[in-house]
């Protein structure tokens, strides 16, 4: 199975976790699929009271410089640890 189909996979298969990924888990999930499907994080940074897009943004921003390729591939692997902890 290519990449790209493993990636699409793994959308689908997190949306069958059954219990809560800590918020570390759900903000790198975040980060590798936007840095999967956008690349390197070019918006502006939150403001001061947006304290979970502060966070998405700076876990996204550390990313940067990750090709698509490998942030597929720590997507995929996230997901499949969340699976076989979680489901």
């Amino acid at each position: 199975m290519s990449l790209d189909k493993q990636f699409e996979q793994a959308q689908v298969d997190v949306r069958t976790l059954t219990k809560r990924p800590s918020d570390m888990q759900l903000l790198d999930l975040y980060a590798f699929f936007k840095q999967a499907t956008e690349g390197d994080n070019k918006t502006s940074k939150p403001g001061m009271f947006d304290i979970k897009g502060k966070f998405k943004w700076e876990t996204w921003k550390a990313k940067a410089g990750m090709s698509k390729s490998e942030a597929q591939q720590k997507y995929i692997d996230l997901v499949n640890e969340l699976l076989a902890t979680l489901k």
